[in-house]
């Protein structure tokens, strides 16, 4: 039996009456660029995460960028954020203009380790960037006291986190800025690139909408230099569909992680990832750790089994950060974590025998003395 890591066409098939039916909306309507589909998303999405605003771009990693941009981070600043992540985490920083500053993670949960932020804060730290990582929100409440205590803003990278909780509160809806991604991997997927920012504060939403429109008010009157990242209005329309089903997709992700924690129990070899009880985890990926995950993978391979390794590098290794300084041991969790992980199945519409040839698998791996050359 193959397992695919994702299979987007099953979660296509049942709601693809709705989703032609939006698309027809938009064709007929001709409105392509920030049609009223645009703005009622925003609405449903601010509502959902806790906010009061959100302002729809056009990529995850634009929105991000966008988000330091109407914070005033630019160049001669840092933001301190997570080794472990998907590279425009770090890549928006430097599209600002400003330095990242590499933080080590919490090996329990990935996330970014707030009992190591204050030592890397200088004069020139102007916000923290935080990631909620394969949909578990990061310890927040540590680093919000220290943004407040060294007046620093916080910008949310809920690009994998969508409905996730911290302690009663959404993830997005903490920080000053939120921001999503509705890359078509993701819980809340599009038809294509598509991003947006959440936040409390008018002024913030304000300029978040202009930079979205090459930093202009009106139209050819220009107020500051900004960008061409409106989400269009056929993915804002296709998301509006799909998020009326997000928490029943959320909640079949849960019981899949369920199902795993208890089936992979006591296999010595790999380590189910931990919930830390902070609220709700959403689970936008499954990821083990995993003695010989080089020779796991090539097993996977092998039995038709879907698998992959988010992240193999952390961001202090990257060629294009050679230039800061960071060497091999700066970041150990970090580090480790990249020779560890590996992430299986774990999208809504996984079938129990499905879960269960995955199960198989990774057991007879371990335990009948499988040996594959990566």
């Amino acid at each position: 039996m193959n397992v695919p890591l994702l299979d987007l066409k099953r979660g296509f098939e049942g709601i693809e009456g709705e989703i032609r039916e939006a698309i027809e909306g938009v064709l007929d309507s001709q409105r392509f660029i920030l049609g009223p589909q645009v703005k009622e998303f925003e609405e449903e999405v601010a509502s959902y995460s806790g906010t009061k605003y959100a302002v729809g771009v056009a990529s995850g990693s634009d929105a991000l960028l966008l988000a330091l941009r109407a914070l005033g981070v630019g160049p001669g600043d840092e933001v301190i954020t997570t080794s472990f992540s998907f590279f425009a985490t770090a890549g928006s920083i430097s599209r600002a203009g400003a330095m990242p500053v590499f933080v080590d993670i919490d090996p329990e949960t990935f996330n970014l380790d707030p009992a190591l932020i204050e030592a890397k804060i200088t004069e020139r730290t102007k916000a923290i960037l935080p990631v909620h990582l394969f949909g578990q929100c990061a310890d927040m409440d540590p680093i919000l006291e220290l943004a407040s205590k060294h007046n620093l803003t916080v910008v949310e990278d809920a690009a994998q986190a969508i409905g996730s909780e911290y302690k009663g509160r959404r993830a997005g809806s903490m920080g000053n800025l939120g921001c999503f991604s509705f890359f078509p991997s993701k819980n809340l997927g599009g038809f294509g690139d598509g991003g947006m920012v959440t936040m409390d504060d008018e002024g913030l939403a304000e300029k978040v909408g202009i930079l979205r429109k090459h930093g202009g008010r009106s139209e050819y009157h220009h107020s500051m230099i900004g960008y061409n990242s409106r989400l269009d209005t056929l993915q804002a329309a296709i998301l509006q569909v799909k998020l009326k089903y997000l928490d029943g997709w959320s909640k079949k992700r849960q019981e899949n992680a369920g199902y795993y924690d208890q089936a992979l129990k006591g296999i010595d070899g790999v380590k189910t990832p931990k919930d830390m009880g902070f609220g709700r985890h959403i689970y936008n990926q499954y990821t083990l750790r995993a003695k010989r995950r080089d020779e796991l993978k090539a097993w996977f391979k092998a039995k038709g089994m879907g698998c992959k390794i988010y992240y193999p590098l952390p961001l202090t290794l990257q060629d294009c950060y050679r230039f800061l300084g960071y060497r091999e041991g700066d970041m150990p969790q970090a580090e480790r974590a990249a020779q560890e992980v590996i992430s299986i199945p774990i999208f809504p519409e996984l079938s129990l025998e499905e879960r269960e040839e995955v199960v198989r698998v990774i057991r007879d791996f371990y335990e009948g003395g499988a040996a594959v050359s990566s």
